[in-house]
């Protein structure tokens, strides 16, 4: 057995989070488990208190199964809330912070939610009132007419069904610490622990069943191949309503006893206050975290020797950037993987010692115990360097959909592979590299094109931070790319016409953007991803290209 594979099953005891959770209390005892502002939890603390909320979710009529929304930013009570949870058998259902009432309510409705946990005020924004606060869809009304909303700030919200955090941690007197424990054992590997809805960028939000034992398994590995331990401190700027914060950021670290600082809103200046301050050596994050750190004029200021390793994953990871990561910033050990909710968050990842061609090129290589195929569109498996569409295999991926059989039939084969929508290729070593998204290619007079393969060039142009290419409408061609571009700080401005000019020299004409437009963020979801439906429009309404 191969040293990865001797991970698969390094926690095989350890299967579901109760049970890492108190095995981590064990093994890692008064290190820091959370720092988040005063508040500091060591490990036994940390297990202390999710019994804590497990007693009181029992105390309130939580059972093993139910499912439970937590609709909140990063921090030590969304840590605290769902461990605690997932020790009274509970299924967290965590909600994208930047839903509004009636996204929310759609998703605590499918589910059938009994409680939704809610940071109010956050963003300002009555997380408590959307809520609870029936809308126009009268089946939602209905699902969720004694819905019990509950405030992680202790606020004092008001009506039959509304708990300030305080009340609710006193339900906790009525259930003894044995009964919590004794509930959390009794949770299975197999068991669900999430239900993760995808970001929607494709349509209807869809939940994504997630199961105790692969996600266990799955950590365990990314942090040994990652090279992250104990003493390690990371800052967790990735959402926890997400895989990369609530996985790859919560689990990894309980696995191997990691320290997390939990970041609610990602700012550049804020961070590298948080890296100087805790000595951060660990960050994981989109594209956009590692730009905002690279542009901000205010780096020099700041002390971020300390940062040790780091990944990034998207789509599509531009080249450039990784080069900018290993020449600017002090990181000794900066990767790349792939990876999609469906399949836990990761399917693929660089390994230390890969060659800076292979990390700046690829995506990796599967994870122990996972499967990789790139098909042609008859679902015939294509040769090394070829592209199609990659498919995924293992017992990280999903078993389904949260009652959508229909989706799930169609996201996953009768062989149990998981149809990626990814376009991407791989190379004799079997590392992947994501090229595109299958939706995302357009046709310019009969050929096709992938805004990926134009950003990659576009991005190098000196004045350029980040760039998005779409295909907008043309009468002659069908289609034509479209540029949005950001700045490069401290650069040199360059017009329209230059950009088009330097592209037309490294690109086909077909793949030329005929307009660029400068903007100063590109529109992104909470997860970082960009959002091209958003530019789409505004291009429709600035008159296509």
């Amino acid at each position: 057995m191969g040293t990865e594979e001797a991970h698969m099953n390094g926690g095989a005891e350890h299967r579901t989070t109760p049970r890492l959770l108190r095995a981590s209390a064990e093994r890692f005892g008064d290190r820091l488990a959370v720092v988040d502002g005063s508040t500091r939890l060591s490990f036994v603390q940390l297990w202390e208190a999710a019994l804590e909320v497990a007693r009181a979710a029992i105390a309130i009529g939580i059972a093993p199964g139910d499912r439970v929304g937590i609709w909140a930013p990063n921090s030590v009570r969304f840590v605290v809330t769902a461990l605690g949870l997932h020790c009274a058998g509970a299924i967290v259902v965590p909600i994208n912070t930047r839903y509004r009432g009636a996204e929310a309510r759609d998703i605590l409705a499918r589910v059938r939610a009994k409680v939704v946990f809610v940071d109010n005020g956050f963003l300002n924004y009555d997380y408590a009132a959307a809520a609870s606060t029936p809308g126009e869809d009268a089946a939602v009304n209905e699902a969720l007419a004694e819905l019990v909303v509950v405030d992680l700030l202790d606020g004092s919200p008001s009506g039959p069904y509304r708990m300030p955090w305080s009340e609710f941690r006193r339900k906790a007197e009525a259930v003894s610490v044995a009964t919590a424990e004794a509930t959390g054992m009794a949770v299975a590997p197999s068991d669900l622990s999430e239900i993760i809805f995808t970001s929607g960028t494709t349509g209807r939000a869809k939940g994504v069943t997630i199961q105790h034992g692969p996600s266990v398994d799955l950590y365990t590995n990314f942090g040994h191949i990652w090279g992250v331990g104990a003493g390690d401190t990371y800052l967790v700027t990735n959402p926890f309503f997400h895989t990369a914060g609530n996985k790859a950021g919560m689990l990894l670290s309980l696995i191997h006893g990691l320290t997390v600082v939990p970041m609610a809103v990602f700012d550049a200046g804020e961070a590298m206050r948080l890296i100087q301050e805790h000595r951060v050596s660990v960050m994981n994050g989109p594209p956009t975290i590692f730009y905002s750190l690279l542009e901000s004029p205010e780096r020099a200021k700041y002390d971020l020797s300390s940062l040790r390793v780091g990944a990034t994953g998207a789509s599509v990871v531009p080249v450039a950037l990784i080069e900018r990561v290993h020449t600017e910033l002090p990181f000794r050990h900066f990767i790349t993987a792939y990876g999609m909710t469906e399949c836990i968050g990761t399917a693929t990842m660089c390994r230390q010692g890969d060659s800076f061609e292979v990390i700046a090129n690829t995506n990796g290589r599967a994870l122990p115990g996972i499967e990789l195929r790139v098909v042609d569109p008859e679902g015939r498996d294509v040769g090394p360097g070829e592209s199609g569409e990659v498919l995924i295999r293992g017992a990280n991926v999903t078993r389904g959909y949260w009652e959508d059989p229909e989706a799930t039939a169609a996201a996953i084969d009768e062989d149990g592979w998981l149809h990626s929508g990814d376009v991407g290729h791989l190379d004799a070593q079997g590392n992947l590299k994501i090229t595109d998204r299958i939706k995302d290619l357009f046709i310019v007079g009969g050929f096709n094109v992938s805004p990926a393969e134009v950003e990659q060039v576009l991005v190098r142009h000196p004045a350029i931070g980040e760039v998005a290419v779409i295909g907008v409408p043309d009468e002659r061609l069908g289609e034509v790319p479209k540029a949005y571009a950001t700045r490069r700080a401290g650069a040199p401005p360059a017009t329209e016409e230059e950009v088009i000019a330097w592209a037309r020299e490294r690109l086909a004409n077909f793949k030329v953007p005929r307009s660029v437009v400068f903007v100063d963020a590109l529109p992104r979801n909470a997860f970082g991803k960009v959002l091209k439906d958003e530019l789409r429009k505004a291009a429709r309404t600035a008159g296509g290209s």
